[in-house]
């Protein structure tokens, strides 16, 4: 099981056949699914990987390169890979979701994912998308800007992945199987971890950890990725600053902090100085969690290690915040800004199209065959998402009838108190049920917790777009007071937003992006239980705004 591995891509550079002659860059990638024994993890169970690698590989462009990558299947599963954050511009058959953008990738089948990475750059990541896959197989993007294109911060002497995860002693599939099963949540995690490794555990095999050599008075860039299951994490490095250049491949305003807060999906990259005393620093990650939910509250921790100093040297510990400090939280969040700079604008979507709130929630509905006779559910606006037996994108495309609806309520049908008391029914509706939007139509949507059981933190994703949050509060969303506040002029811009427990989260964008692009929570469970959903954008204008046809070799059901 390796710490950190670098994936080496057969890298072609090919003549674009344009008039101006443009060189155009291919990098191509191969991506082998199989089965790896984890020896160093608290067991000798068999987990699935990309390569034989726990993290996977980590995938190295530059911004406006084309990627290939071939994905074969080698295990009992079916699997499908997203590319998460890439905006995959007209090429939603590349976004990977299983059996929203396409079939997933049988036993024994192969898939090439192939889109052009336009105006990105920065850290993203890649991911399974399919049952809980995505536990052990992901790994890194990093996407670097045009050659001759400075970052907008000093230049950092390396940079370095950091992929935190979960850990789990049993197979994850069975621990969410059982789950299902009985109708209630699954089993926590057992460890949490840093590139692989969770550090000095309890019970665990793998005593170390990951490594970090830093040399004194240099400055490195750490590129922090949440790829756990289930839980918001807090990082922090014992006697060092932080400082925050960018989150989710988008600059922003530097700023130093000594926690930074990062939900599953999102991505944070990070300036480090080794301004400290010679010696080694504990690395931390643990669990954030203000709501009365069962969490893996175990610490995965790292070695920030000064060159020179001897290996046997007392390493300086550091606290983690509590697991419920939501003022640590909220202060980070707070803190994100835009970069907007006359290079790297914030465009803003000054006016709205459309207008939607959509409420985020758990509920609990009637099953016989469960262990109290109902199960726990999930829902956008009350709705919990039933997934398709062929892929949504290939419904839209092909105008195939009885697939969805686009009929998604744009507003709750049953409005009330959402974070006063608990309603007196807890019961969802159950659909495959879109919402559709215009091409190049703008549109704010606001997000609301509720606490139909319990006030909850959910980390929506939506795929093929960024979009800038442009307001966030505690309670109930106020329509009339709350848009006064917003931040119209540098708001932080990202793919995956935490909506706060017993609060409300705004965002903008623009629909500029054809095809059908799916909305999760990215706490699995949740998505498991059907807080999820997808909106479909229509074509606009001839070719240029329009969905490009399917590739040849896209999967089948």
């Amino acid at each position: 099981m390796a710490t950190w591995i670098r994936f080496l891509a057969v890298v072609a550079l090919l003549a674009c056949l344009f008039p101006a002659m443009i060189e155009c860059r291919i990098r191509h990638y191969k991506f082998n699914v199989v089965l790896k024994n984890a020896t160093r993890l608290c067991s000798t169970k068999p987990i699935v990987t990309v390569n034989g690698h726990f993290p996977g590989p980590t995938l190295y462009a530059r911004e406006d390169d084309t990627v290939l990558v071939k994905v074969v299947n080698h295990v009992k599963y079916n699997v499908s890979i997203h590319w998460h954050g890439i905006r995959q511009l007209r090429t939603g058959w590349a976004d990977g979701p299983a059996y929203i953008t396409q079939c997933p990738i049988q036993p024994g089948q192969s898939y090439v994912y192939n889109f052009t990475i336009t105006g990105q750059r920065g850290t993203l990541w890649w991911h399974a998308h399919i049952l809980w896959l995505r536990a052990t197989v992901h790994g890194a993007i990093v996407i670097l800007p045009k050659l001759g294109v400075p970052y907008p911060f000093p230049s950092p002497h390396e940079e370095v992945v950091f992929i935190l995860g979960e850990w789990w002693k049993s197979d994850v599939e069975a621990v969410i199987n059982e789950a299902i099963k009985s109708g209630l949540a699954p089993n926590v995690s057992d460890a949490h971890t840093i590139n692989g490794h969770p550090g000095p555990v309890s019970g665990c095999l793998s005593q170390g950890g990951f490594n970090l050599q830093v040399e004194a008075k240099k400055t490195y860039m750490l590129r922090l990725i949440n790829a756990a299951l289930n839980e918001e994490l807090f990082f922090k490095i014992a006697g060092h600053k932080l400082t925050v250049v960018e989150v989710d491949a988008t600059y922003v305003k530097p700023f130093k902090t000594d926690t930074v807060l990062i939900a599953p999906g999102q991505t944070t990259n990070i300036l480090l100085t080794a301004d400290a005393r010679t010696g080694k620093y504990l690395v931390a990650a643990s669990p954030f969690m203000d709501s009365p939910i069962a969490v893996d509250n175990v610490t995965a921790t790292a070695t920030l290690h000064y060159s020179g100093s001897v290996s046997n040297v007392a390493t300086k510990l550091t606290t983690p915040p509590p697991i419920n400090a939501t003022k640590v939280a909220t202060n980070f969040v707070n803190s994100l800004r835009s970069l907007n700079s006359k290079q790297y604008q914030a465009n803003v979507p000054l006016t709205v199209d459309r207008n939607l709130l959509f409420t985020v929630g758990i509920g609990v509905n009637p099953c016989s065959t469960c262990v109290n006779g109902s199960r726990v559910v999930a829902d956008i606006n009350n709705v919990s998402f039933v997934m398709p037996t062929i892929s949504l994108l290939q419904a839209h495309f092909f105008n195939i009838s009885g697939v969805f609806t686009d009929d998604f309520p744009g507003n709750p049908l049953n409005p009330y108190n959402y974070t006063g008391v608990q309603p007196a029914n807890l019961r969802t509706m159950t659909g495959t049920r879109l919402y559709r939007l215009a091409y190049n139509s703008t549109v704010q949507l606001v997000l609301q917790d509720t606490g139909m059981i319990t006030p909850e933190n959910h980390p929506l994703h939506l795929h093929g777009y960024n979009f800038f949050v442009v307001g966030m509060g505690k309670g109930n969303f106020n329509p009339k007071k709350d848009p006064k506040s917003f931040n119209l002029v540098d708001p932080v811009e990202r793919n995956t937003i935490g909506v706060p427990s017993g609060g409300w989260v705004a965002f903008r964008f623009r629909a500029d992006n054809p095809g059908v692009w799916f909305m999760h929570c990215h706490l699995e469970i949740h998505t498991t239980w059907g807080l999820k959903m997808a909106f479909v954008v229509d074509n606009g204008h001839g070719p240029g705004e329009s969905l490009l046809p399917p590739p040849s070799d896209l999967p089948e059901c």
